[in-house]
């Protein structure tokens, strides 16, 4: 019998300064057997760094083929791919052919080798990759419950998170900038 995901409901009052979008979310999230509690809220910080409409998360980790976040058009054409992790050439290769807008968010202890051994590979690409600190998401993790409710603002490249459980600061770095 296959492990089922876990399934966290979240509350976010989300206020991002720099583009002037404030929203609040309702987002149901599962969490494949698989993967950890740091790369589930990589993805949840991922969606309030892109949140707009027609933004959803994809199957994930169940859906090889998919994203873990895209954006669709109305006539069905993707217009945001969002990965969170290390993905290869090969998957990012693909995702610019397939989306205008390409993003990675990487974030754990493996994501300096990655860059260093991609990076100049990676640079003839149109993708945006990002590159969160493993202890700030780490704590981020630590505030987890099955329910919750959080305040996440945004300005500049920092996202200060707060939840009944606790409150945590984020930044990130920009390794590299789409260059479309």
């Amino acid at each position: 019998m296959a492990l089922k995901p876990t399934i966290y409901k979240m509350g976010i009052t989300l206020s991002d300064i720099d583009r002037a979008y404030y929203d609040t979310l309702n987002l149901t999230i599962a969490q494949h057997p698989s993967e950890t509690l740091e790369r589930m809220m990589v993805r949840v910080l991922a969606f309030c760094l892109n949140a707009q409409e027609h933004l959803v998360f994809t199957n994930g980790l169940c859906a090889v083929e998919e994203p873990d976040i895209w954006a669709r058009t109305l006539d069905d054409q993707i217009s945001l791919w969002i990965d969170v992790g290390e993905p290869s050439l090969e998957r990012l290769k693909k995702a610019v052919r397939l989306s205008p807008v390409v993003k990675v968010y990487c974030f754990n202890s493996k994501a300096d080798r990655w860059w260093a051994q991609g990076q100049s590979k990676f640079k003839a690409l149109k993708a945006s990759i990002f590159q969160f600190q493993w202890g700030s998401i780490q704590a981020l993790a630590a505030m987890v419950q099955r329910r919750m409710d959080l305040s996440v603002t945004i300005t500049g490249e920092m996202a200060y998170v707060a939840a009944e459980s606790g409150e945590c600061e984020l930044s990130w770095s920009v390794l590299q900038a789409s260059s479309g």
